[in-house]
């Protein structure tokens, strides 16, 4: 990548230290330059646990959300994903400590975990599934090293980057409403009512609510670490309400919140390795190629943003957005992706939890080293995760999803020109339950408009290129048809 690839002296190693480093540094200081950024090794460990607390949700979330049966009605297990998500994220954030050199750390992307489960196992087995995984994985590191990535980004309109970004947020919510058993699908009248029957029912979905409405408390008061005090406070209810109520182990999502037996176990490695490629005939060439691309859409657009805006933050990137270990950082990011697909975790990406690392100091890939070894040392504390209540863990879904809406502040909703493919992005990927369908319906609207306006030539030529393609996939059944073709 030409300009990301560029690393300045003055921010690259002088972020506010205003002057030659000090002679006699320590090994350790010199390979992360951690007196040239203005940091100390107490910042940085500081940094990395607040940035673990502050995203160590994920080991639980991440299993929520890939608990569903794949084409051959086969679940991943319990404990095997959260030994999967502790690993891969362990392994892409020391990566990006020890190799990048910068204060970010990385786990599963919400958003890709979320197309695997309801998009992509549903038509193939898991193996296959993590297989989709390691090769949008490969082709985000194709990008990022042939700086096509940023030449992508630059090419799709801004206010469609905020649209994908709020309608995954969207896309997140209700899978967490849906495993909370907050919204059903419905037996007669509309096609989803709240809870089984017009109402809610049970004390699992009672904690869902409390759980959801403390996290939000909680952050309008600008509390640190809300999340994690939300999922906390809501497994110390479902703890009291399943010791005094007791409402059933069938009554919860995941099972009845109580340990089970010790606190420590060995890891579950079985899924790790579990990845297969092809076998894919019946879905057919467009259907994978439209699922890799739908992948690479999940996790490609927030990783930079979030670099850039992490490493602003930190004081590392310069007015054009250069810092330090950029075009590393991108890598592996990419590289986070594939890896997560061998783990079984799904693809690995940047979490926007870093900037509270940075907030307490953090300028260096030491403190992403620290964040690495606290996600490695959860390997052995896969128990302690399972007391969590599902309900509990798919609150933090739903506050996830809200906190992405919060791109919306920056759409013009005055000008239909914008609005339209914006709305259309964002409802239908809820409401199709397909993050395809949603781009594909803002891509296809944005030109359309762009169009009928005289500015044809506005979009630019990658942006007709995906009109095409998205024509063709919406389409695809009657072109079949048409063809003689199935």
């Amino acid at each position: 990548m030409a300009q990301s690839s560029v690393e300045p002296r003055t921010t690259a190693e002088g972020a506010g230290a205003g002057s030659r480093p000090p002679a006699g540094r320590s090994r350790l200081d010199r390979y992360f330059h951690i007196s040239a950024r203005g940091s100390t090794v107490g910042r940085e460990v500081r940094g990395g646990i607040t940035t673990f607390m502050a995203m160590c949700y994920i080991l639980l979330l991440n299993p929520l959300i890939l608990s569903g049966p794949d084409a051959a009605q086969h679940t991943l297990g319990h404990s095997a994903l959260i030994t999967a998500t502790a690993l891969a994220a362990a392994v892409c954030t020391l990566l990006m400590g020890l190799f990048g050199k910068v204060p970010l750390a990385l786990a599963a992307g919400l958003g890709v975990s979320g197309v695997l489960s309801t998009q992509v196992a549903p038509h193939m087995t898991w193996p296959q599934a993590m297989g989709m995984c390691v090769m949008y994985g490969l082709v985000i590191v194709v990008l990022a090293v042939t700086g096509l990535r940023e030449l992508i980004m630059n090419a799709i309109p801004l206010e469609l980057k905020h649209a994908i970004t709020m309608g995954i947020g969207m896309f997140i919510a209700l899978i967490g409403l849906v495993k909370a058993g907050f919204v059903h699908a419905s037996a007669g009248g509309g096609p989803v009512t709240l809870g089984p029957s017009g109402e809610l029912a049970g004390w699992p979905v009672l904690i869902f609510c409390v759980t959801l409405l403390t996290v939000f408390m909680l952050q309008a008061r600008e509390v640190p670490g809300a999340i994690l005090i939300g999922i906390v406070t809501g497994t110390a209810l479902a703890l009291l309400v399943n010791a005094t109520a007791d409402p059933g182990p069938k009554a919860w999502q995941n099972g009845a919140p109580e340990l089970r037996g010790s606190a420590v176990s060995m890891p579950d490695f079985s899924l790790f390795g579990q990845v297969a490629f092809g076998g894919w005939g019946s879905l057919g060439v467009m259907s994978v190629a439209m699922i890799v691309f739908t992948l690479v859409l999940a996790g490609f657009f927030d990783a930079m943003a979030t670099i850039i805006g992490v490493g602003t933050e930190a004081r590392l990137a310069d007015d054009k957005g250069r810092m330090p270990g950029l075009s590393k950082a991108l890598f592996v990011d990419g590289a986070g992706g594939a890896i997560g697909g061998v783990a079984g975790a799904s693809g690995q990406t940047v979490f926007i939890e870093s900037a509270t690392g940075v907030g307490e100091g953090a300028r260096t890939g030491l403190s992403s080293v620290v964040t690495g070894l606290f996600f490695a040392a959860c390997l052995f504390f896969t128990p302690l995760t399972r007391i969590v209540p599902g309900e509990v863990a798919a609150a933090a879904l739903v506050v996830i999803g809200a906190m992405m809406m919060s791109s919306a502040r920056y759409i013009d909703w005055a000008d239909r020109a914008v609005a339209v493919p914006v709305f259309l992005t964002v409802v239908l990927m809820p409401f199709t339950y397909s993050i395809t369908a949603g781009v594909g319906a803002g891509v296809i609207a944005c030109t359309a408009i762009r169009a009928a306006q005289g500015k044809w030539r506005e979009p630019g030529v990658f942006m007709w290129v995906l009109t095409g393609v998205f024509t063709v996939y919406f389409a695809l059944h009657p072109i079949e048809s048409w063809l003689g073709v199935g």
